[in-house]
């Protein structure tokens, strides 16, 4: 079993996973040359792509030996390039290449779809109050996730279409119920990946 928790900087999805589910977790990691690469091209895709796989084979040796994983951001991650391409920050060609290279990642089963996604919807101005007190942590690209978050519901939302009902708008009171969520038979599906893809621009 294979949960994600998503959300933009400040939602409180580490805080949350930290809480209750630390024993399965996979945090949010960067790859420390991350700021060395090229903004654009196919090797920038690729490298983002196979990092992105990294995380996925960490939820998947924390599924093996634990039975459940839970992810701080999706592995998956094509929602980031997405995004940024519908307000303007990156443009169609990088995103074009992102998908390119992640779904030949699905194709090989090195990136899939999640068992259950829980996607937490902020108001920016309590996201702010809370990155402002945590001083833990340096967010240097808060105001930018606050952009992103009306193209992240959306993104969410077609992902929902087509898996069925696998993703939830707020983030448990408490551990999520592993028993209560049905495998996903799609992990791997090139098919609703590439009908997931298409809902994007409807």
């Amino acid at each position: 079993m294979i949960i994600v928790v998503e959300g933009i900087s400040a939602a409180g999805k580490t805080t949350w996973c930290r809480s209750n589910a630390s024993q399965y977790l996979v945090p949010e990691i960067f790859p420390a040359d991350r700021k060395t690469q090229p903004e654009k091209g196919l090797a920038t895709a690729q490298y983002w792509t196979d990092w992105n796989a990294k995380r996925w084979n960490d939820a998947l040796a924390m599924e093996e030996t634990k039975e459940h994983a839970v992810c701080d951001t999706d592995p998956l991650k094509l929602h980031y390039s997405w995004c940024l391409l519908q307000i303007g920050v990156t443009d169609k060609s990088q995103w074009e290449l992102q998908l390119q290279t992640t779904r030949q990642a699905v194709l090989e089963r090195k990136l899939g779809f999640a068992d259950a996604y829980f996607v937490k919807i902020i108001d920016p101005v309590v996201a702010k109050r809370q990155s402002d007190a945590d001083t833990s942590r340096l967010r240097s690209r808060f105001d930018l996730h606050v952009q992103l978050q009306p193209a992240l519901f959306r993104w969410y939302k077609h992902l929902d279409d087509v898996l069925g009902g696998r993703v939830h708008w707020e983030l448990p009171d408490s551990a999520p119920l592993f028993d209560a969520i049905a495998p996903n038979d799609l992990r791997y599906d090139i098919e609703a990946f590439d009908a997931f893809i298409a809902s994007l621009d409807k």
